[in-house]
């Protein structure tokens, strides 16, 4: 087990040093900006949509991004630590109660509304 966190330790240290860690939590709207790459060519997608849960876990640390596209949901699982991920904006904070926003899926419309905090100022 410690060599273990060790690896994680020189890891999270590294990934430290080429972007800050942006603090996301259940409830938030945030866009993820992914590097998607296609044959030889790469290219930044973007992702927008509210954050229905995190895991934590150091390096391990997963969050999952929920949108509605076309009137489907689109739910995405982001390593916060992953080198294809390369910008995490959060532009909107809501007041939540729970940890896990897993009742979002089943909602839809004005339902799925949650209330948003007045203190936040979105970071550009």
């Amino acid at each position: 087990m410690n060599l273990l966190q060790t690896i994680e330790k020189e890891l999270l240290d590294e990934r430290k040093a080429r972007r800050e860690n942006v603090d996301v939590r259940p409830g938030d709207t945030v866009r993820v900006h992914v590097r998607i790459k296609e044959g030889d060519k790469s290219r930044i997608q973007v992702f927008e949509g509210t954050v229905i849960g995190v895991r934590m876990g150091s390096i391990r640390t997963t969050f999952t991004v929920r949108k509605i596209a076309s009137g489907v949901g689109v739910e995405r699982i982001f390593a916060a630590s992953a080198p294809t991920v390369e910008k995490i904006e959060v532009t909107a904070r809501h007041k939540v109660r729970r940890a896990k926003l897993y009742f979002l899926r089943g909602l839809r419309g004005k339902a799925a509304r949650l209330k948003p905090l007045r203190d936040f100022k979105p970071i550009r």
